[in-house]
Order: C-alpha cells, then sequence, then structure tokens
C-alpha cells in the first residue's frame, strides 16, 4: 500500500507538514492572544456538579453586568448541551461573517452578545456527537475566530465535571479568573470540593464562590424555605480560604424568566432572584477590584 501525501514511506508525516500545522498554530495563537487583549476581565463560571444552575448564574450575571453600562460577552463552551441561547431568547440568532472573514457574536442587547454551539446547529435537536480534540478545536475558534471587539467582561459558561472544555479554557485564557458554582447540599458540596481541587492542580485563579438554589423564596408571603439548607457554599469558601461572592435563593420568577427567554433580571417585576442576581453582580466587581490576581492579569 502507498504512503499518503502526508506521510514518509515509513509512515511518519513528512517534516514539512509539521512545519504547516506548527505555523497554522503559532497563527492561531497570535489571534487568540490579540482578542483576549481587548477583553478587561474573563470569568470562568464552573462547578464540578451539574444541575446547579451554571448557566442562569452565567446569563444573569452577564445581564446585570449590561445592564449597568458594561460592554459583556457570554461564550458558552458547553459543547453537547448549550442552554445560554434559550436562557436570553436568543435561539433564532445566528453567527455572521464580517468583511475580514471574522464571525460576529450574536447581539442580544447593546451591551450584551453571545457565541454558543447552539447557534451554528441549523436543527436545535441535533446531538453533537465530537470527542476532546475536536472540542478543543472549536473552543479555541470560538475565541480566535470571533470579532469579540473591547470587552469588559467576557463570562465563559461550562459544563459540568473538570473535562476536555475546561482544561482548553484554562490553557487558552490562562488569566481567566474562576468563578465557582455550588448549591447548600452536601451531594453538590462533594463534587465542587473535587473541582476546587482541579483548579489548584491547574493553578487557576479563584475569584470566588456562589451559592446557587440558596433557600426558596415562596411566592405567596415572601419568606424563605430552606428547601435544600443554606450556607454550605459560604462554608465551602470559608474552608478553601476563598471570597463567599453571595447567594441566590431559588424563586419561581427565575423559571417563569426562563421560559420566555428573558433573564429574571432584566423583567420589570421584583423578585428575589433578580436582587441576589444584582447583588452579585455587584460583589463580582468589588471582589474583581481587591483581587491581586485580577490587578496582574489586566496590567499584563
Amino acid at each position: 500500500m502507498s504512503s499518503c501525501s502526508g506521510c514518509s514511506s515509513s509512515g511518519g508525516i513528512q517534516p514539512g507538514a509539521e512545519i504547516k500545522a506548527s505555523a497554522k498554530q503559532n497563527i492561531q495563537d497570535a489571534l487568540i492572544s490579540s482578542t483576549l487583549d481587548k477583553i478587561r476581565y474573563k470569568l470562568f463560571i464552573m462547578s464540578g456538579k451539574g444541575g446547579v444552575g451554571k448557566s442562569s448564574v452565567t446569563v444573569n450575571t452577564a445581564a446585570a453586568l449590561a445592564a449597568k453600562g458594561y460592554k459583556v460577552g457570554i461564550l458558552d463552551v458547553d459543547i453537547h448541551g448549550p442552554s445560554v441561547p434559550n436562557l436570553l431568547g436568543a435561539t433564532q440568532l445566528g453567527l455572521e461573517a464580517d468583511r475580514g472573514g471574522l464571525l460576529n457574536p450574536a447581539q442580544v442587547n447593546e451591551n450584551l452578545w453571545v457565541v454558543s454551539m447552539d447557534s451554528l446547529l441549523k436543527d436545535k435537536d441535533t446531538a453533537v456527537l465530537w470527542r476532546g480534540p475536536k472540542k478543543t478545536a472549536a473552543i479555541r475558534q470560538f475565541v480566535s475566530d470571533v470579532n469579540w471587539g473591547e470587552l469588559d467582561f467576557l463570562l465563559i459558561d461550562s459544563p459540568p465535571g473538570t473535562g476536555d472544555e475546561h482544561m482548553t479554557v484554562l490553557k487558552t485564557i490562562p488569566e481567566a479568573l474562576c468563578v465557582v458554582v455550588t448549591t447548600p447540599q452536601e451531594i453538590s458540596l462533594a463534587d465542587v470540593r473535587k473541582a476546587i481541587n482541579f483548579l489548584q492542580y491547574a493553578n487557576a485563579n479563584v475569584l470566588g464562590v456562589v451559592e446557587n438554589m440558596s433557600g426558596l423564596a415562596c411566592p405567596h408571603c415572601g419568606g424563605e424555605i430552606t428547601l435544600f439548607k443554606k450556607g454550605g457554599g459560604k462554608e465551602l469558601a470559608e474552608r478553601y480560604g476563598l471570597e463567599f461572592l453571595g447567594s441566590v435563593p431559588l424563586d419561581p420568577a427565575t423559571v417563569v424568566a426562563a421560559d420566555k427567554g428573558v433573564p429574571v433580571v432584566m423583567l420589570e417585576e421584583e423578585s428575589h432572584a433578580k436582587v441576589g442576581f444584582l447583588n452579585l453582580a455587584d460583589n463580582i466587581i468589588a471582589a474583581l477590584d481587591s483581587s491581586l490576581e485580577a490587578i496582574s492579569s489586566s496590567n499584563a
């Protein structure tokens, strides 16, 4: 059997092919660096546990920051189960190429943009059957091939666990500050402790911990019901010497907002969840202002 044009007769890759691959990698690295230089803060929203509301925290925090006048982008790196466009009501917003060949992120409002795998799927019910290398390549392209422009914040929404997507983000965006989301009960905290261990092993900068679903806001009297307990996230932050960024209660308004495709912070009606997310945005801004890691990365 004859060898292909990219291989030598001994079956190895020819030096020319290695040089081309290396040159392509260098070009993409330069594009990534150029893109990230225009973004002041990169926040990586993650958790070792599924079902803790990472996407809800990402979307509502981004919307709250955008409402304060900041320019904000959301990068959804949950390749297999992207939900950010649904929460934003942006499922019909695609990514269009500009004259330079870069993709423009979908614009939600004057201060908020989003890029998600969901925006590239013609059939929203199509399963994405990708392994690690292809997911890594896609995430890098979401940075290098997208015209993000100048942003104050880029929030990166992640899938559960500590897999390929997380390692790719931390390697591609080493200055990212991680926001760890948990719920109060032990079954969540156990997985989140593993996620914090992963971040420590990866020498990642952790901005702080958020406790989502922290009690239930009664829709009738407004009182608090400790449905899933309360305080586990704060105790976790104290145990690891991390900043506690705040808590957001379970609130029926959040469910209504998600079904409408509108972040709860963008609803006109006041709610406990809306107050919680607005406070969270304020706490993140304050933590960034006082964080030595954030100061060093923004001045790098």
